[in-house]
């Protein structure tokens, strides 16, 4: 009984995670968040028009260094950083990488043998598309 109610738990929690995009003053963000609350998983950030998207993984404590990220076919190499509560790196829009984030919604980050996967499911795939647009310019 009490795996049962901690399975429900659980599935309660996952159910309200969610993709938002956050378009008005000052940075676009598109983020993996549960709703009015603090908790975050993902974001993408960036200035309208930059062509430089900034992701920011929460949770799981990855190592600063150097990352590497594959969507598809295509890979990068980006300096990530750890802040306190997460780590952040930058990726340029118009690269291969993220044109295939883009098309597929899953993109892979690797720091130190350790992956982090960022997947946008299909629902939410037209806030990304509109992300990538927004920031590009």
């Amino acid at each position: 009984m009490m795996l049962l109610a901690s399975l429900a738990a659980a599935i309660a929690l996952q159910a309200g995670w969610t993709w938002t995009l956050y378009d008005g003053e000052g940075p676009l963000v598109l983020a993996h968040e549960i709703p009015d609350t603090p908790q975050l998983k993902a974001t993408f950030e960036c200035q309208p028009g930059s062509g430089v998207a900034r992701l920011s993984l929460y949770g799981n404590a990855l190592d600063g260094g150097f990352a590497n990220l594959s969507a598809g076919q295509a890979s990068a190499a980006a300096q990530a950083r750890v802040d306190t509560d997460h780590l952040s790196l930058a990726l340029r829009t118009e690269h291969p990488v993220f044109a295939q984030f883009i098309r597929t919604g899953t993109i892979d980050v690797a720091v130190a043998g350790v992956h982090r996967l960022v997947e946008v499911p299909s629902a939410h795939r037209a806030k990304l598309r509109r992300f990538a647009e927004l920031c590009t310019g």
